[in-house]
């Protein structure tokens, strides 16, 4: 089959057969990968405040992914935006709709299967107008350094629209492939029909979250799997291509769950972590603010590192003078800073936000893994 990358790659690769996608190498390597994302799930089954990883590792998953695309935030940003009522910047907005279209998403399949129709909701979401299928020609992958086309997906309604008829029943066919290999291949060939005019990666990348919690592989989107393709993100590209080239699927399946595995064991210690410094926190309120600890000031105090008295408030904690106090007096020992933003309040928790902004890799035995 030949491919020319300055023409529209109309007629995609049918999927290989299951010998094909299931080498020895991708099977030894799914078992790892399965191994990681059931001690994640298990994980954060001990966290005495369920919601938290909601909240916050969407966030982080969210400013990575669109990083990938070089839209270009930070964690902290995310984080005030998402207590703040002033309008976030251009790249944190993008970022934000990103976290909404995941758990948009995630809501979503709580119903129906994935189909197209739920990428281009997902797709709407993130670029905050309505996304769909194209219709006109002319899109086209460059080199962002020397302008060259490096790709040009298919071209024609009727022709994407097919690609993505054999993607659904692709990822919702019932066969012996592990469910791991199935995201990792439906991955590369929704990147290749490449649907939208714009925000594809993102689609895809939520897409990925989403086939993991369907298939029951994770419980929630709690998997922070953008930080590894961005360690890995020269390859990421490298053998999407190498796939159109060369029909290298195993490296590419293998590429995908390496990143699976080194992602979940990661979101693993950041969930030991967060835990750790709850308890720490909990006790540390009860020794020195004892007539106003309660189990629910604590969860408030984690679900964001930035909190207003507002969150008090619809928390059901105390009335607003009363909560004011509350914060102010853990202002007091040090434990919240306080910041005036135009006409608001913001209390900062550092050492969650300092947790949560370390993207260190501190976890024994990831030196087992390529990390470029």
């Amino acid at each position: 089959m030949s491919w020319n990358p300055t023409e529209p790659f109309n007629e995609l690769p049918s999927f290989p057969s299951v010998e094909e996608l299931e080498t020895s190498r991708v099977l030894k390597q799914c078992i790892r990968s399965r191994t990681a994302l059931a001690e994640l799930n298990q994980s954060a089954e001990f966290l005495p405040n369920k919601e938290l990883l909601i909240n916050i590792m969407p966030l982080l998953e969210a400013r990575a992914s669109s990083e990938i695309e070089n839209i270009v935030t930070t964690s902290d940003a995310l984080f005030r935006s998402a207590v703040m009522e002033k309008s976030p910047d251009p790249a944190t907005k993008e970022a934000l709709s990103y976290r909404q279209s995941l758990y948009a998403g995630y809501l979503s399949i709580q119903d129906r299967p994935i189909t197209t129709a739920t990428a281009e909701e997902i797709c709407s979401t993130i670029k905050q107008q309505e996304m769909h299928v194209r219709k006109v020609p002319g899109t086209t992958l460059k080199n962002g350094h020397s302008g060259e086309t490096i790709y040009t997906p298919p071209a024609g309604e009727h022709i994407i629209r097919d690609h993505l008829t054999t993607w659904e029943n692709f990822i919702h066919q019932q066969s012996e492939l592990d469910p791991l290999v199935i995201m990792a291949a439906a991955h590369y060939q929704f990147e290749a029909i490449h649907p939208f005019t714009d925000g594809n990666g993102r689609t895809g990348r939520v897409i990925n979250i989403l086939l993991l919690v369907s298939q029951g592989l994770l419980k929630s989107p709690i998997l922070y799997l953008s930080r590894g393709i961005i360690r890995r993100r020269s390859e990421y590209y490298q053998k999407l291509i190498q796939v159109t080239k060369d029909q290298a699927w195993e490296e590419w399946i293998l590429y995908m769950l390496e990143v699976i595995e080194e992602s979940a064991r990661w979101t693993f210690q950041k969930i030991h972590d967060i835990r750790v410094l709850h308890e720490k926190t909990k006790e540390e309120i009860k020794e020195k603010h004892s007539n106003i600890y309660s189990s629910e000031l604590v969860d408030v105090l984690f679900n964001q590192p930035y909190c207003r008295i507002h969150d008090l408030v619809e928390a059901g904690i105390a009335k607003r003078q009363a909560a004011s106090t509350y914060l102010k007096q853990l202002v007091s020992t040090g434990m919240l800073s306080e910041e005036k933003v135009g006409r608001e309040k913001i209390f900062i928790h550092h050492r969650f936000l300092a947790l949560l902004l370390d993207e260190s890799d501190s976890l024994s035995g990831n030196d087992n893994h390529h990390v470029s």
